[in-house]
C-alpha cells in the first residue's frame, strides 16, 4: 500500500495544478451558447396541435385592450377589430408576420467580450424578475430591495463565468419616483457589469429619458443602435388574452430608439391561463404570437425575442410554483414552440419557491435549469438567485446558482461518442501489463479541465478532509466570495467624465 502512496499523491497533485491554472478559451468545458435540444417532451403532433390552436384563438378570440396607436398599427397590417373592440389576426396574417420575423437576434454586451447569439438552441442563463424583498441568508430574514443591492448583483455578474446576462432581477424599493427608479436601474446595471443588461420601463413617457442616458453612454445614438447593449423586456400583455396598454406604447417606443424587445406573457396556469400544461403553453404562444405581429408591422425584422413565460400554480393555495416539475415541462414545452418557429426565445427556469438557500431550491433550481438547457432554450430567464416564488433575491444564491448553472451546462453538453472518447487503446494500454488504473495517465491528466466542470463553491472532500479544513459551510463560503467581489470597485464602472455627464443630467442615487 505505501508503495503506491507516492504515484498517487504525484497523480493528485498534478491534477490539481492543471485545476488551478487559468483555462484558454478553447479549453473550457462549458461556455455560453452551448448547443441543447436533446429533451423533447413534446412529439411532433403536439407541437403541430398547439400551433393550430394557437392560430385559431388569435383568429376566433383575439386580444382586447390594445391602445389607439396598436389598433392603428395591427389593422392596418391586415388584423381585424370587431365591433367587441378586440383585435383578431387572421392566420394569414401570422403566417406572413413569422416569415418576416428575425430567425437570430444577437444580445450585445457593452465592452464587446459577452455577446450572445440567440439562434436554434443555443442556450444562455441569466437573472431576471422584479422581486421586492432582498434576502439576509444569515439573518434568516428578508427587506427590501435598494438600488444598491441592485448594483452589487450587477457586479457579482459580472464576476460569475455560467451567468450570462443581467435581467434587472429585482426592484429598486427606496427610490420612490418612477422615473428616477427606471433610470436608477439603467445605471446600476449597466454601472456594474458590461453583460448584456434587460430592463423595463414603467411608463411610456419615461423611455425618451432613458434612451438619452443609453445614447450618452454609448458615445453616441449611431453606437447604440449598432450594438444595443440594454434591452426591453416587456409584459406588453395581461394574460388572458389582453394587451397591456401601456406596456404596448413602451414597446412602440422602444422600438423606434432601436431598442431589442423581449416579449414576455407570463400567465400563471389554474389562474391567468389553463390549468393543464398544454392549455398554458398554448395561450402564451398565441399572445407572443399578437407580439410578433405588432412588433414586425412596426419594423420587420426587429431584434425580438419569443418570450412564453407561463408559470405553475400550486391548486391547493393558489401560491406560485415557480420550482415544480410541471414549472420545469412548461419552459422546456415553450422552448419547443420556439424552434418550430424559428425564433429565438426565451423562458423561466431556475427560480425556488423556498425562502433561502436550502436543499429546497437546490433541488427546484437545479430540475428546471438542466430541463431548460436540455431542451435548448435560447435565453433561461431567473436562472439565478430568485427565491419565494420571485418575491425575493438573494446574492449568496446568485453566486452558488453559477455552480448549478455549470453542472446544468455540462449536462448541456452531453457524451461525445468518437474514437478518442471511447478509449480503446487507453483500456488496453492501462489492463495490459499496465498499471491497472487510469489516474494520472495522459489522456486522464490531458482531458480532466475540458471534458470535466468543477464546482468553485461545491465541496467534494473526504469528511476527514472536510473536517480538517474546519467544516467548511457553504453560504459561508458564498458569503465570503460576495465580499470579496464587492470589495473592489467594478470593472464595468463608467468613465469619470461620463459618469458626471450622467449625474449632471440626472437624478443618480448610488453613491459616486
Amino acid at each position: 500500500m505505501s508503495s503506491n502512496s507516492p504515484r498517487r499523491s504525484g497523480g493528485r497533485s498534478a491534477r490539481q495544478a492543471l485545476r488551478a491554472a487559468p483555462l484558454a478559451e478553447d479549453m473550457r468545458p462549458i461556455r455560453a451558447g452551448m448547443e441543447g435540444g436533446t429533451y423533447k417532451p413534446l412529439s411532433d403532433i403536439d407541437v403541430q396541435k398547439i400551433h393550430n390552436a394557437a392560430l385559431v384563438a388569435l383568429e376566433r378570440i383575439g386580444l382586447a385592450d390594445a391602445p389607439p396607436s396598436g389598433v392603428e398599427i395591427l389593422t392596418k397590417a391586415g388584423a381585424i377589430q370587431g365591433d367587441d373592440g378586440r383585435i383578431r389576426f387572421p392566420r394569414a396574417l401570422v403566417e406572413d408576420m413569422l416569415a418576416k420575423a428575425g430567425s437570430e437576434v444577437t444580445l450585445y454586451s457593452r465592452d464587446g467580450k459577452n455577446d450572445l447569439l440567440l439562434s436554434g438552441h443555443r442556450v444562455h442563463y441569466g437573472t431576471a424578475g422584479a422581486a421586492v424583498h432582498i434576502v439576509d441568508v444569515h439573518g434568516n430574514d428578508y427587506r427590501e430591495c435598494t438600488v444598491q443591492d441592485l448594483h452589487d448583483a450587477a457586479r457579482i455578474v459580472d464576476k460569475l463565468d455560467n451567468v450570462h446576462f443581467l435581467q434587472r432581477p429585482m426592484i429598486c424599493r427606496d427610490i420612490p419616483d418612477n422615473y428616477e427608479m427606471d433610470l436608477n436601474s439603467i445605471y446600476a446595471c449597466t454601472s456594474g457589469t458590461t453583460k448584456h443588461v434587460g430592463v423595463s420601463f414603467t411608463e411610456p413617457a419615461f423611455v425618451a429619458g432613458a434612451f438619452e442616458m443609453l445614447y450618452e453612454i454609448a458615445g453616441g445614438e449611431a453606437n447604440y443602435r449598432e450594438r444595443p447593449f440594454v434591452s426591453n423586456s416587456n409584459c406588453f400583455v395581461v394574460p388572458p388574452m389582453k394587451f397591456a396598454t401601456e406596456s404596448c406604447e413602451v414597446m412602440e417606443a422602444c422600438i423606434h430608439g432601436g431598442m431589442p424587445v423581449l416579449l414576455l406573457s407570463a400567465g400563471m396556469a389554474g389562474a391567468t391561463a389553463p390549468s393543464t400544461i398544454a392549455g398554458a403553453i398554448t395561450q402564451a404562444t398565441a399572445e407572443c404570437l399578437a407580439g410578433l405581429v405588432y412588433v414586425n408591422a412596426i419594423a420587420p425584422g426587429h431584434p425580438t425575442i419569443f418570450g412564453t413565460w407561463p408559470f405553475g400554480l400550486d391548486l391547493r393555495t393558489g401560491a406560485m410554483s415557480v420550482g415544480s416539475g410541471e414549472q420545469a415541462l412548461l419552459t422546456a414545452g415553450c422552448a419547443q414552440m420556439h424552434k418550430f418557429y424559428g425564433l429565438p426565445g426565451g423562458a423561466p427556469a431556475g427560480a425556488s419557491d423556498s425562502k433561502m438557500p436550502d436543499m429546497q431550491a437546490g433541488w427546484e433550481q437545479m430540475c428546471s435549469n438542466v430541463m431548460a438547457g436540455l431542451s435548448g432554450l435560447n435565453m433561461v430567464y431567473e436562472a439565478a438567485g430568485m427565491h419565494a416564488s420571485l418575491l425575493g433575491f438573494c446574492h449568496e444564491s446568485l453566486i452558488l446558482s453559477d455552480d448549478i448553472i455549470g453542472q446544468a451546462l455540462r449536462c448541456v453538453r452531453g457524451i461525445e461518442v468518437n474514437d478518442d472518447t471511447l478509449a480503446l487503446d487507453q483500456i488496453e494500454q492501462v489492463c495490459v501489463g499496465g498499471p491497472g488504473h487510469y489516474l494520472g495517465t495522459d489522456q486522464t491528466l490531458s482531458r480532466m479541465q475540458s471534458d470535466f466542470v468543477y464546482p468553485a463553491l461545491g465541496d467534494r472532500t473526504s469528511p476527514k478532509e472536510w473536517a480538517e479544513l474546519d467544516k467548511p459551510n457553504l453560504l459561508i463560503k458564498a458569503t465570503q466570495r460576495k465580499e470579496a467581489i464587492l470589495s473592489k470597485r467594478s470593472d464595468a464602472r463608467f468613465d469619470p467624465t461620463l459618469d458626471a455627464k450622467l449625474r449632471a443630467a440626472h437624478n443618480i442615487h448610488l453613491p459616486a
